[in-house]
């Protein structure tokens, strides 16, 4: 079979028109690119579609027994070089039995150490990682150095060194699965070398038939063992291990449920996958019973969640999923079985089916525009049932008798006796659709089955979304026009959620309680007990939603109207255009910015890169995007032809939370 390999060409930086060398026993397809000087060795597989290039940064190393799968592409930079194992540099190495697997971009200056397994799509881009590192699916590792024996899950974004040190480290269901990929593409790499000889095939079928009959045998696990488990229990679950939660587990007989003498199941460790396996076997081992989930806090040693995942009557195969609703394929929302009132979306039955899950009792409140503007609720009808269908249906007829007034859903929890939740669910002049974020929305957007944002940007929504998903709380604060100019802000009603479809719902009933008054989102670290982020999200004069969920600002001292623009195109947005600053940098800033942070930044020459003494540029005292962004462009443009960072600050703790190259020469 003809391989596809020729010299790099002639380039200023290179005159050498070096060529590939392949070691006899690797197979490289025919319908794989190697250019340059790439070396390979021993019993490698490089397979159809690879694009591997040492025609820019140069050269390459790829170690015995590794394997490059379909679609990946190998390429370098003119500068910057890593040091192998055998103390040469090169701008690419990849050590013994790796694994790139498809589609995965590795860009040099790189690493990779022996026995690494790079996930589908990942990118690996100045960056070192150490033996036996799993970087599972679609990740980006850029400017860090990894440690050996570290796992990076999957859609992770490490591009600092304080997020590098912080990876778990790899357990053996994941070497198991390495180690099982690696051993069927040898098997795959002998069978193409032979398939043209019948008289190999036969035995290479076996063994790898055997080979696969014995890792079947381990106890590796993947990412899908837990069908029967409910979306939202895995949601759930994925959330606590995320905050850095346990996992704990209680179960009951329906007489121990009764009196609460409920007994410990354990706990669960791992991650996701492993806890939501371990989860499910207990689930069955317990069928029959009440099952309770519990998050633990180890650091402050309390509960921070109890949720009941199974109940006696649950129908088994599908513990924690009580099915009471069908869907309605005219418009994408679920409708109560048992009635012909209004249709629910699926939002409220989520919601309504975990507060009863959790244990909680369901009320309601009442009011018409008076009463709300005032605050003076009525007592709704009593919900007396614990069955979600049942409850679906009372809800129904709540709205149904007391339309043209507000209704808000209350969550009970009867043992503490206090509210765990209030949600809107009803305004005047509102149908009872329920759109996704728990609020009423209009036909038109029921129709198209849209999240309705009323008066928030997709600005703020990304700011809530980027806060709720590294563990921050979210609250809210309102002052008209005399309180916000002595900055006496009083806050709204808390918000005890998680979910971002809940917190969106607040927040939108806070602008809607508080309009023409400034209202502004709160970023809190429940651990720290410190604010992290403070943002105005609406200030009197503003109009309501234009339609499509952002709010349209009359006048704005913020600088949100900002837009950036690419290294590449330099092209304005509608907005102050940067000709230095990719959109990338520029997103980082605003998002330390709205943390609460300081910026700063750093330059060094090359000989000061290389021995890490780095000099600060002028410091940057504002907290406005536009001012910090100017600043930035200011250093770029003083240091050209050096290496600049990025900086960003925590100033009540005095130290750096990221460091971020952004400038090369």
């Amino acid at each position: 079979m003809v391989v596809r390999k020729r010299a790099a060409p002639p380039t200023p930086w290179s005159q050498t028109l070096a060529e590939p060398q392949i070691d006899d026993s690797a197979y490289v397809h025919s319908f794989s690119n190697l250019i340059g000087d790439v070396q390979v060795e021993a019993n490698v597989l490089i397979a159809p579609g690879t694009s591997i290039r040492a025609d820019e940064g140069t050269p390459f190393y790829i170690g015995e027994g590794t394997n490059i799968q379909d679609g990946v592409v190998i390429h370098g930079l003119e500068k910057g070089r890593v040091v192998g194992d055998d103390g040469q540099e090169y701008s690419v190495w990849i050590g013994k039995e790796a694994c790139i697997t498809h589609m995965a971009l590795i860009h040099g200056p790189a690493y990779i150490g022996d026995g690494c397994f790079i996930g589908f799509r990942s990118t690996v881009f100045n960056a070192r990682l150490g033996q036996g590192c799993i970087v599972m699916m679609h990740a980006l590792i850029q400017d860090v150095e990894i440690p050996p024996g570290k796992y990076v899950p999957s859609g992770a974004v490490i591009t600092n060194q304080q997020q590098a040190d912080r990876l778990p480290e790899v357990t053996d269901s994941d070497r198991h699965f390495a180690h099982h990929v690696v051993e069927v593409n040898e098997a795959l790499r002998v069978g193409y070398q032979c398939a043209e000889r019948n008289a190999c095939i036969a035995p290479i079928r076996r063994q790898l038939g055997q080979s696969i009959k014995d890792i079947n045998q381990t106890d590796y696990r993947n990412s899908v063992t837990s069908m029967s488990l409910s979306s939202d229990i895995v949601a759930q679950v994925r959330s606590l291990l995320s905050q850095g939660y346990t996992i704990g587990t209680e179960h009951a007989n329906q007489r121990r449920f009764k009196t609460k003498s409920w007994l410990t199941g354990g706990t669960f460790e791992g991650r996701a996958d492993q806890v939501l396996g371990d989860l499910e076997a207990f689930l069955k081992e317990h069928q029959g019973e009440y099952v309770r989930l519990i998050g633990v806090d180890p650091g402050a040693k309390r509960r921070v969640l109890e949720v009941i995942v199974q109940r006696p009557e649950d129908t088994p195969g599908e513990p924690g999923r009580i099915t009471t609703t069908k869907r309605n394929s005219s418009n994408g929302h679920v409708q109560a079985s048992s009635n012909g009132h209004s249709q629910v979306g699926d939002d409220l039955a989520s919601q309504v089916r975990a507060l009863l899950h959790q244990g909680y009792k369901v009320s309601t409140e009442l009011a018409n525009t008076r009463r709300f503007k005032t605050k003076s609720w009525l007592t709704g009808p009593s919900i007396n049932s614990t069955r979600e269908s049942e409850v679906i249906n009372q809800l129904q007829n709540i709205l149904a008798e007391h339309q043209g007034e507000y209704v808000r859903l209350i969550g009970v929890d009867p043992g503490a006796k206090r509210r765990v939740s209030q949600t809107i669910i009803q305004r005047p002049g509102e149908n009872g659709n329920i759109a996704s974020n728990g609020q009423v929305a209009s036909p038109r957007a029921t129709q198209r089955g849209s999240v309705s944002t009323g008066g928030l940007t997709p600005e703020v929504v990304t700011q809530v979304r980027s806060l709720l998903s590294q563990g921050y709380k979210i609250g809210t604060e309102h002052a008209d026009k005399r309180r916000f100019r002595t900055k006496s802000w009083q806050s709204c009603s808390p918000i005890n959620s998680t979910r971002e479809t809940d917190v969106i719902a607040a927040l939108e009933e806070c602008l809607q309680d508080h309009q023409g008054e400034y209202v502004r989102l709160i970023g809190i670290d429940s651990q720290a007990k410190r604010r992290v982020a403070e943002t105005i999200i609406q200030r009197p004069g503003q109009t309501a939603s234009n339609g499509n969920g952002a709010a349209t600002a009359t006048a704005s001292t913020q600088g949100y109207s900002y837009a950036s623009s690419s290294l590449d195109n330099g092209h304005r947005n509608g907005g102050v255009a940067t000709s230095n600053l990719t959109a990338e940098t520029v997103a980082q800033v605003r998002s330390l910015l709205n943390q609460g942070y300081k910026i700063g930044t750093e330059h060094a020459d090359k000989r000061r890169f290389r021995t890490k003494s780095w000099q600060s540029c002028s410091p940057i005292d504002s907290t406005r995007e536009t001012d910090v962004i100017a600043a930035l462009e200011n250093c770029l443009a003083e240091h050209n032809g050096e290496y600049i960072r990025l900086i960003g600050i925590d100033p009540q703790a005095k130290r750096r939370v990221l460091e971020t190259i952004i400038q090369r020469p």
